[in-house]
């Protein structure tokens, strides 16, 4: 059976980066876990700064600093 695992993104691009670029960009970056155990049925809305939850007209107003993702 896999794990589940850490990934790194870009909240700018959507794309994936290294753990290093993370460490460098913190504010504009998210780890988030996947795999197993992760229904990603529902989509939310996060700041890529702090990690925290927004509404989705934060998100839309701000779409370089948030993460849009299905949990």
């Amino acid at each position: 059976m896999a794990k589940s695992r850490s990934v790194t993104r870009s909240a700018r691009t959507g794309r994936f980066v290294t753990k290093s670029h993370a460490k460098r960009s913190p504010r504009t970056t998210t780890t988030e876990r996947v795999g197993p155990g992760t229904s990603n049925s529902r989509q939310v809305t996060r700041s890529a700064s702090s990690g925290r939850f927004v509404t989705t007209r934060w998100g839309d107003q701000n779409p370089g600093g948030t993460v849009r993702q299905k949990v």
